[in-house]
Order: structure tokens, then sequence, then C-alpha cells
């Protein structure tokens, strides 16, 4: 109850709007409000406007699952990538990060989360029957397990490591450069370079 705000409701609204934000609590969200409202208003209608377009534009790629405008992405759709090589991430951040190190140019797919069993987050909830499907196309040859060293990334890796292995699919992971616990989002592109490129047998 403490958190309770005691304010015009469509304030209440907006602040408790901005706490779904990962990382924001009460008092963050408050302040983010006050700032929108007394200082950008011009700001928070775009904002407003930004998100309402991306909700109501952006769906899940047919291939990947990474968030694309058109049914199937243009990673997906560039000829110039390879096929053979799949690269499977936790979240559409941390494709971007893998991007930005300039060292893959295979394909991906994209989990939008990772096994949590406290938190019910199960292989049903995660799509992993849609990633078994796509990396035994006859296509790919190597799947590249790039979740997160967290330990729900590893739980992970390690459940698709067999999950693939016993269909005759090739699996690696990312090498260690990628210091433990961390959160590829937050590692520097040079760090994912390196551990593309001294992956290893999962």
């Amino acid at each position: 109850m403490a958190d309770r705000f005691a304010g015009p409701a469509s304030l209440s609204v907006l602040i408790d709007a901005l706490k779904r934000l990962p990382g924001v609590g009460a008092k963050s969200a408050q302040r983010m409000a006050y700032h929108l409202l007394q200082h950008d208003p011009s700001g928070a209608r775009t904002l407003a406007q930004a998100l309402g377009d991306a909700v109501d534009r952006l769906r899940h790629c047919a291939r990947c699952n990474t968030f694309t405008e058109a049914e199937v992405c243009e990673t997906c759709l560039n000829p110039r990538r390879d096929p053979t090589q799949l690269c499977v991430v936790e979240t559409p951040a941390d494709q971007n990060m893998i991007e930005a190190s300039h060292s893959y140019q295979g394909l991906y797919f994209v989990l939008m989360g990772r096994l949590s069993p406290l938190e019910g987050v199960g292989p049903r909830e995660i799509g992993f029957d849609r990633l078994v499907e796509r990396a035994t196309d006859g296509v790919v040859k190597e799947v590249i397990l790039a979740t997160n060293f967290t330990t729900e990334g590893e739980t992970t890796a390690h459940y698709l490591g067999e999950l693939l292995r016993a269909r005759g699919i090739g699996v690696t992971r990312l090498a260690r450069g990628v210091p433990a616990g961390s959160e590829l989002e937050y590692v520097d592109a040079g760090t994912i370079a390196w551990a593309l490129m001294d992956r290893r047998a999962s």
C-alpha cells in the first residue's frame, strides 16, 4: 500500500504503465511521468504514438521469430546470409549485439525468452518446437547456442543442445570470452566477436 499513488486517475494510470518497464519501480516511474508531463509533453505524445504504432505494426518473423513488420524479416530474406548456420539467441536485443560484432553471417532464431521453471517458463512457452522444426529443415548444419551466460541461459543451452544433438544437428556454444553471469545485450561487440570465433562444440 505504500506505493499507492494518491493523485489524478490518469496520472496514476501513467505511473502504473511506466512501472511495467524492466527495472522501473514506483519512484522512478513517478519521476518519468512528471518529467514527461512538465518538461516534454510533445515527447510524451511522440512516445505514445511510437508505442502504439509498434504494437500495431510489429509481428514475429515466420522463420526466425524476431520482430518484423513483414511476414519474414529482412535478415531471413537476405541471400548473402549463410543458411547452414543458425544462431539461437534469447531476445532481439541479443541478436542486435551479435550483428554489431560483424562476425556472423548466418541466420537466427530468437527464443523471446529462456527456460525458467520457477517462473513457469518451459519449452512450450518459448517455442522449442518451432526451433527444432527450423533447425531440422535439411539446410542447417550448425546451431550456435548464444543464450546468455546466466543460470537460466545455461540451462536453456544445455536443454537445446541435448534436443538438437538427438536429431543429428551439429551444436556449438559461444566461447567463455563472455563473462559468466552476463547478458549479451550488455557485452561489447569485440568480446562477442571473439566468443563467436572461438565457439566450442556443445
